[in-house]
């Protein structure tokens, strides 16, 4: 399956954060919407960096409550690793295994156009085994 058929069925919006907000309002934005990272976007169509539950963590950790105050620059993944429509699932979940992230930006034309989650592409998988699982029980049956 391919990410553009992902991005069909779950959609293309996108959460962003300004590099200038706070962690703190990071954080209320993440527990909003239900989340598990931001993109970090000027103007929403430019990648400046990533958010995610885990660098807020880390941040509480290292630096205490204050890292709340601090802009969500100060804790963002600045190299970020994205897809582009064209990418199968197969090749996202080698990426994410390797590289142990849970979130991939969409690039196309060098703009932000969806985001990819590991959650959306284990539920491609599953429903593309599902679809072989019930091909091959008809073959069986019907053997056609």
């Amino acid at each position: 399956m391919l990410v553009r058929t992902i991005l069909a069925q779950k959609g293309t919006e996108v959460a962003t954060i300004e590099p200038s907000a706070t962690v703190a309002s990071a954080v209320a934005e993440l527990g909003q919407r239900r989340i598990g990272a931001l993109v970090v976007s000027p103007d929403g169509l430019a990648i400046d960096g990533i958010l995610s539950e885990r660098d807020i963590v880390r941040g509480l950790a290292e630096q205490g409550s204050g890292v709340l105050d601090q802009p969500v620059s100060s804790l963002m993944t600045s190299e970020v690793t994205t897809c582009v429509s064209v990418d199968t699932a197969d090749t996202l979940m080698g990426l994410m295994t390797d590289q142990r992230i849970r979130h991939l930006p969409v690039v196309e034309a060098g703009s932000l156009c969806g985001l990819i989650s590991i959650g959306d592409v284990v539920k491609a998988r599953v429903g593309e085994l599902q679809v072989e699982t019930q091909t091959l029980h008809e073959y069986i049956h019907t053997g056609r």
